[in-house]
């Protein structure tokens, strides 16, 4: 048998055991396995060098009469207590009473006996752990547990993988932020005065008629069953039917996702090869003209409202110049330069700024200073190791500013008559068509949540700290 690799799993088990939330997932995924290991550790438990030499001490202080003489002792200090305060002396209550407080006082003299004795209970006693470690050891046991086991063993190994364990834990977190927002956003929706079925049907709509709609779509249920519905739908992918149209809302949300998710990206991307190089200039000359004229257009790109400048480009560029078309076509390529523009401005400043002041925090520090003294170049110094460094709040701001962009696009996309999620959702929410609200938050809470999870990952990837925590842990 592979003793290494035993080994390994029994310390990745012990580990386990000391995080409640991985212990309660550990029992529960190798329940099988658990009772063979509990039974095992109780026997031997019961058999072990400290519990003989426990009974056997009790036997000899028993024998010797000290027992006896600590429980006389006991009812004699409780009867002049009672006589001293007036009390009565009810003989039953008071021997249950000395038995108490004797039994107590005499099983800590025990185990404070052997604990200074060289063979006591802290070298001998079995744990739970050293249990486990030991029936694997036996190619026999191993074999048998590995197809009840199987979940566990999996856990075990992924716990036992740091980075592994890293990009899984922010996964499921990932799952509780999206039933999370689900719940939110249900709830808001709920609790809104505006009544969908009068919105769709119109004002002459009898109570009969909004009565039969409510039943249609489920709304006159309680809120607890239409939110386990919601819930259902998610967990099943299937989003149910739009108010408005009866149109399969997970349809139409996957013919207009994309074009939000794929504009907020190509602009995401355009706007750090901008940024970075910005920033980077800006951090290296300081209080330079170039600085003081990045850092302005900067500021005034944080300012600019986006539908104020989508108005403005197209007021110039299609309207007077004509060399753009005003509204989004997905067959023209032309079409997206200006919503990209418009979605880009902002984190395009955004990121410059945080360049900037990243970069210009971390080349002060005393390693850039060593790394100057001995020799290295300028370029070598500022790419190795200060932009390195500095990545981290740069990134933070990224994943920030994405979020912001794919949840705010509703305006750009009014502005360019753009059908994306976010012109679906603000159409939708005058109603309220509860579906498709519901479906457009959930598609963009996923997409902001893994992208949250890649910065997690990218985390780990640019500071070496991170990376030693995770192994720690």
């Amino acid at each position: 048998m592979d003793y290494p690799l035993v080994d390994r799993l029994g310390n990745i088990f012990s580990k386990m055991l000391l995080h409640p939330t991985y212990r309660f997932l550990l029992l529960l995924a190798g329940a099988p396995i658990h009772l063979v290991v509990y039974f095992v550790f109780l026997r031997r438990k019961n058999q072990s060098l400290h519990t003989t030499r426990l009974d056997e001490l009790e036997a000899e202080w028993t024998s010797s009469g000290y027992r006896n003489n600590l429980l006389a002792e006991t009812k004699e200090q409780l009867e002049r207590k009672h006589r001293f305060f007036g009390q009565p002396i009810i003989s039953e209550k008071l021997n249950r009473e000395a038995n108490r407080i004797a039994g107590a006082k005499f099983k800590e003299a025990l185990l404070s006996q052997l604990k200074a004795q060289p063979s006591g209970i802290g070298q001998s006693q079995v744990t739970y752990a050293d249990t486990f470690t030991g029936l694997i050891r036996h190619p026999a046991f191993l074999a048998a547990s590995f197809v009840p086991g199987f979940l566990m063993y999996a856990l075990m190994l992924i716990y036992g993988n740091a980075y592994l364990k890293y990009i899984i834990e922010r996964l499921v977190m990932t799952v509780f932020v999206i039933f999370g927002v689900a719940f939110l956003v249900f709830t808001i929706l709920y609790l809104s005065p505006m009544n969908p079925a009068a919105n769709i049907i119109g004002e002459t709509a009898t109570a009969e008629q909004i009565a039969a709609f409510n039943k249609l779509y489920g709304l006159d249920q309680p809120y607890l069953a239409q939110l386990w519905h919601t819930f259902q739908g998610i967990l099943t992918f299937d989003l149910g039917k739009s108010f408005a149209g009866s149109e399969d809302v997970a349809t139409s949300i996957a013919a207009k996702f994309p074009v939000t998710l794929t504009l907020t990206a190509v602009s995401t991307v355009i706007a750090v090869l901008i940024a970075l190089p910005i920033g980077l200039v800006s951090a290296t000359r300081p209080n330079s003209f170039f600085d003081y004229t990045f850092m302005l257009l900067a500021l005034i790109g944080l300012s600019i409202p986006n539908f104020w400048q989508g108005l403005i480009l197209i007021l110039n560029f299609s309207i007077k110049l004509q060399w753009l078309p005003a509204t989004y076509n997905p067959h023209n390529a032309l079409t997206m330069i200006m919503p990209i523009v418009v979605l880009g401005t902002g984190l395009t400043a955004a990121v410059a700024r945080m360049t900037r002041s990243s970069t210009l925090e971390v080349i002060h520090e005393d390693y850039i200073t060593t790394a100057r003294a001995k020799g290295l170049s300028r370029g070598q110094v500022l790419w190795k190791h200060a932009v390195g460094n500095a990545l981290i709040p740069i990134i933070t701001i990224i994943g920030l500013q994405f979020g912001a962009m794919l949840g705010g696009a509703a305006v750009t996309e009014k502005v360019f008559n753009i059908s994306g999620i976010g012109n679906y959702i603000v159409d939708k929410q005058f109603i309220p068509d509860i579906p498709s609200i519901m479906g457009g938050v959930i598609y963009t809470a996923i997409t902001i949540s893994i992208v949250n999870v890649i910065i997690d990952i990218l985390y780990a990837f640019f500071d070496p700290r991170i990376r030693s925590r995770m192994k720690q842990y």
